[in-house]
């Protein structure tokens, strides 16, 4: 009986060399009395190398911008209970019938003025993998082809679903996952963990997983941020008499339930300002993206700038360290929604400073945390 459960048939060895053509080739194989096979039969089937994966996550994309493909997406993260958490009874029969007929068009808009035409995808699609090739080249310069790095999206694709099988398939033993928000919440952090332990409860033979903290407060992600504010100001022609740090935003009751995360917004602002040596009253935290007739967070970012403006403060700039990568959240919402709000109530100029994305510096800092947690697998 034994010998019948650990036959190769069982456990389907030969799964790994099937799937992803083009993924596995022979030097990445272990034959029949090569290595960790020196004591199996000759018959045995070959079996990918053990290596450890390295997964970067972010929020999602969709696929294009015309209304079924917007409302696939938003169908999918408005369905998210770490997003969502009204009773689905409720909120199920408003999200299909009232909010995926109207707002797929309106999101749709949104995406098309930000888009990346020349590659037909989301600014967010692109500068996530130009992080993960920057990561991946870091790593492959180490560790060889050791170590294999690849992302993936909560929402949209690439899934993490999928690319968890991917980097299985490949023969990844070992499975570093980090979802790259700098500071934890439950609709980000959270469901984003939560996905890849989904992706898990389909395997049979399960990678190790390992996830990343929050990271807000790391210092060498904290210089990247200040290098990014110094250097936006030094370009600009015309000074900011204020900088407003502006946060996605999350009902309060969130807070009050004990999520971390305006806890962590709140200290990554006054980290950022020690890191700049400047005054705490030139700087302010706000909150953006509220969604729904809950009370947020606050102050609510689109309100304050317009309150700076009608205050006589004519040159702000903004930046928004809860975002990894530049996406509709920013490009879109803050550089034009947020934008025109300060514009008509009276401001001058407005400077919007870019996410870290993939500066050398910001890929530093990433690496650097990535290797610390790394730590005795490699």
């Amino acid at each position: 009986m034994l010998d019948v459960l650990l036959s190769p048939q069982v456990f389907d060895w030969d799964h790994d060399e099937r799937n992803e053509g083009g993924d596995l080739n022979s030097k990445n194989l272990v034959l029949a009395g090569e290595e960790r096979l020196s004591f199996a039969n000759d018959d045995h089937p070959a079996i990918p190398r053990a290596k450890v994966g390295i997964l970067v996550g972010n929020l999602g994309t969709p696929d294009a911008t015309d209304y079924w493909s917007m409302r696939r997406y938003l169908g999918e993260f408005l369905s998210d209970r770490r997003v969502i958490d009204y009773s689905p009874f409720i909120w199920q029969p408003l999200l299909q019938l009232i909010i995926l007929t109207k707002r797929p068009f309106s999101s749709g808009a949104a995406y098309r003025g930000i888009w990346n035409t020349e590659k037909d995808e989301s600014p967010l699609l692109t500068i996530l993998r130009a992080q993960k090739e920057k990561l991946a080249s870091y790593f492959s310069n180490i560790y060889g082809d050791k170590v294999i790095v690849d992302f993936c999206m909560r929402y949209g694709n690439p899934s993490t679903i999928s690319v968890m099988q991917k980097l299985r398939d490949t023969g990844c033993e070992k499975i570093l996952f980090f979802p790259l928000y700098p500071q934890y919440a439950a609709p980000t952090t959270a469901t984003a963990n939560d996905q890849v332990f989904r992706a898990l409860m389909k395997m049979n033979w399960q990678p190790a997983i390992r996830t990343v903290p929050a990271y807000y407060d790391n210092g060498v992600y904290l210089e990247s941020l200040a290098s990014s504010v110094q250097e936006a100001y030094q370009e600009s022609v015309i000074m900011p008499e204020h900088l407003v740090v502006s946060y996605h935003g999350v009902p309060e009751r969130y807070l009050l339930s004990g999520d971390p995360y305006h806890c962590q917004c709140q200290k990554t602002t006054r980290l950022l300002v020690n890191n700049l040596g400047w005054e705490k009253n030139t700087v302010t935290t706000t909150f953006q993206s509220k969604f729904g007739p809950e009370k947020w967070v606050g102050p609510a970012t689109v309100d304050y700038v317009a309150e700076l403006a009608q205050k006589g403060i004519k040159n702000i700039a903004v930046v928004a360290p809860a975002f990894s990568a530049d996406c509709v959240e920013t490009l879109e919402e803050i550089n034009e929604e947020i934008r025109e709000s300060f514009i008509e109530a009276g401001g001058q100029d407005f400077l919007y400073i870019p996410c870290l994305n993939d500066r050398d510096d910001h890929i530093d800092a990433l690496a650097l945390i990535i290797e610390n947690e790394l730590l005795g697998w490699v």
